[in-house]
């Protein structure tokens, strides 16, 4: 059919390859964090045939013993990796619970500071901790919780709020709870950026607009500044939920001690154990792959729940 004067051609759509063609650019410049991710995240996912074999390192892989599903099978009905999965569990939720809060409240403090001097140092003082190693991390909470000339233990003494020095990290009860106040103090700073971006894309003008019907700070934080970093409150949480059963491994490795393996004791570290230490390969990666597996499940899960209920989700 002949166009006439002034009709405008049909519309088109370009296939797949005419689109990677227009960015041709802009796809060289991603190749090699493609075949970054690929090599070191996809290629050793070869190494998972090990859950499925009574694996012996002198052996070939044809010359591999296969087993089916026993090690995954042993896993649950070992005590110790039960216990680990509730430690991994708990402390995860404390340490996503204490951040999330902590994170959101310190952002909408430093976003109703006036002076902007005083709010870059805070800022910046609030995340250098992020850059410190979790060795040393755990070398200043040890100190800090020491019997001998410990802060804590020497504070608490002049409050008179207890008798005599504390065994801190030989009292299980405590462990999560050192745990959680670690982390919070540790990532804070570097989590309240996130937010802290989130808020300043908030238009001005409903502040504005708020501030004429007579809002307080308070009331401008509850209905515009919250509701403003709800998307990004949601996105992170999804993420969260996905590395449910990745309470962390330094931390706990190098705060722990017979008096409180049974609470310190996560995943990982019963991975090491088994892997490097009792020389057993197919049930480590048994172990490691049953908690990649449960945490791809929940971030999914998490996002079809986003989905339905018509928030931010990732996909």
């Amino acid at each position: 059919m002949k166009k006439t004067a002034g009709q405008l051609p049909a519309y088109r759509e370009k296939s797949f390859l005419e689109k990677i063609f227009i960015q041709k650019q802009l796809v060289f410049m991603s190749l090699p964090l493609v075949l970054y991710v690929i090599l070191f995240s996809y290629v050793p996912l070869w190494g998972w045939t090990m859950a499925f074999q009574n694996f012996r390192p002198a052996r070939t892989f044809w010359k591999q013993e296969w087993v089916g599903l026993r090690w995954f099978s042993f896993l649950f009905q070992d005590q110790v990796f039960l216990r680990d999965i509730r430690n991994s569990i708990c402390m995860s939720l404390i340490n996503t619970s204490l951040g999330f809060i902590t994170a959101i409240a310190f952002a909408l403090l430093l976003n109703e500071l006036r002076k902007v001097m005083f709010k870059r140092v805070i800022q910046t003082v609030s995340y250098l901790p992020h850059f410190l190693s979790w060795v040393i991390v755990t070398g200043l909470v040890s100190n800090m919780l020491s019997v001998d000339s410990g802060a804590i233990n020497e504070l608490l003494l002049s409050l008179r709020l207890i008798k005599e020095p504390l065994l801190w990290l030989g009292i299980p009860k405590y462990f999560w709870g050192i745990v959680g106040a670690t982390y919070v103090w540790k990532e804070v700073g570097w989590n309240t950026i996130i937010y802290l971006a989130a808020i300043v894309g908030i238009d001005p003008t409903l502040y504005e607009a708020a501030e004429i019907d007579g809002c307080n700070r308070y009331r401008k934080m509850w209905h515009i500044t919250l509701p403003g970093i709800k998307p990004t409150i949601i996105i992170l949480l999804i993420m969260s939920i996905g590395r449910i059963l990745d309470a962390g491994f330094e931390l706990q490795y190098l705060l722990r001690n017979g008096l409180i393996q049974d609470v310190s004791d996560t995943i990982d570290i019963f991975v090491l154990e088994f892997g490097f230490r009792n020389n057993n390969f197919a049930l480590a990666t048994a172990a490691g792959m049953f908690k990649n597996i449960v945490n791809v499940t929940l971030i999914f899960m998490a996002n079809w729940i986003a989905k339905k209920a018509g928030e931010e989700r990732l996909i």
